[in-house]
């Protein structure tokens, strides 16, 4: 648990919650944590101070607006974070960011970007994927403050293969334990032409506190690079059909009248262009992707949602989605993206900026059920 407070030692004023979240016994459960979420929670605000003074010799967090859709109710927002924020073992020793200096990428800092940018916008379902360090640094900060989570790790994670790393990556799903009740957990290892891969989701069946509806919000983290386009597809495919599975499961239990509604994030690793976008954006599930609504016309996805140079050259692509339930929920807001002068001709990760990835945010809220039934 050392490396969580390793860097605030030097000074005392900072030695506070962000310690005092490392001083509790170890999980109880290897994948869902559940625990002492009622009891002496972090003040959000007090953290996002903390690592802001943490970080005060780096650049100024990069700034980014939320812009309303004009949708939706805005007083009864699910705020939904989708992010890859870069396995810690794969940033130092795989991922080859030839413009990004070495010592932006230590963890003893790094660390803190990844909670400013999450404690920045706050949002009550998190969606994480390359997640390398769940145990000593995600769940017990975000334990802290009152989430409740669950992680996946990849069968067999690169991370693993890199010298003095942290175990393996993989994903991890994250509510407001506040606002949402679990009913149910699934974890999927998902398949391929009937192959068990190396790619993992999380799916979690949510009961909304406040309204008593329930819905399905999913992580996953596709199969990377050039050339696996067919077996991300059938990825794809399964999870599309496991969500069916659970969201079915669920209305039975719930004698539901109308569909469980879905939100899934993940990076794709696929482009617009290839065939698992298509096929979750024409599945009988009846999504769509949030992030359509940035641009002008509706129907069309941002230009970049990672942006990095490696020894091969500039890698500038649009690969991860928030996929909804349109039926269901409306989008009241999305977050923007920094322009290529924001991010700066070195790219990602820097500074700055802990991934390669840029976050996805969106604020839904239920539609009428009058309306959903119909």
């Amino acid at each position: 648990m050392e490396v969580v407070a390793c860097s605030m030692g030097s000074s005392s004023s900072l030695y506070s919650a962000l310690a005092k979240t490392v001083s509790r016994p170890p999980l109880p459960h290897p994948r869902d944590s559940t625990y002492n979420l009622d009891q002496n929670l972090a003040d959000p605000l007090e953290l996002l101070q903390e690592c802001r003074e943490v970080l005060r010799n780096r650049p100024a967090q990069l700034q980014r607006a939320l812009v309303q859709t004009g949708h939706g109710d805005s007083r009864q927002t699910i705020r939904v974070m989708q992010w890859n924020v870069l396995a810690q073992a794969l940033g130092e020793g795989m991922d080859s960011f030839v413009q990004c200096p070495v010592d932006a990428l230590n963890w003893a800092e790094r660390k803190y970007l990844i909670l400013e940018e999450i404690l920045t916008y706050r949002p009550d379902i998190l969606c994480l994927q390359e997640v390398d360090h769940y145990f000593d640094m995600f769940q017990p900060v975000l334990a802290s403050l009152g989430y409740q989570s669950s992680f996946c790790p990849k069968p067999w994670s690169p991370c693993l293969n890199v010298e003095n790393n942290n175990g393996p990556d993989g994903c991890a799903l994250f509510f407001n334990h506040k606002r949402f009740q679990s009913l149910n957990t699934t974890h999927l290892r998902l398949s391929a032409m009937m192959l068990k891969t190396n790619q993992v989701a999380i799916i979690a069946a949510l009961r909304c506190r406040d309204t008593g509806r329930a819905f399905c919000v999913a992580v996953t983290h596709l199969k990377a690079r050039s050339g696996w386009e067919v077996l991300r597809s059938t990825q794809g495919s399964d999870l599309l059909r496991n969500l069916g599975n659970v969201a079915q499961r669920i209305e039975t239990e719930e004698k539901a009248d109308a569909d469980v509604p879905l939100i899934v994030c993940g990076d794709f690793n696929a482009e617009p262009s290839e065939d698992v976008y298509r096929n979750f954006a024409t599945s009988s599930l009846g999504l769509d992707s949030a992030y359509k609504h940035l641009s002008t016309d509706g129907k069309t996805e941002p230009p970049y949602t990672t942006w990095k140079i490696r020894p091969s050259g500039e890698c500038c692509h649009t690969l991860d989605y928030v996929w909804y339930s349109h039926r269901a929920f409306d989008v009241n807001a999305v977050l923007d993206f920094p322009t290529a002068e924001q991010i700066g001709p070195n790219r990602l990760p820097s500074y700055n900026y802990p991934s390669d990835h840029l976050s996805l945010v969106c604020d839904f809220s239920f539609k009428d059920p009058t309306l959903v039934s119909q």
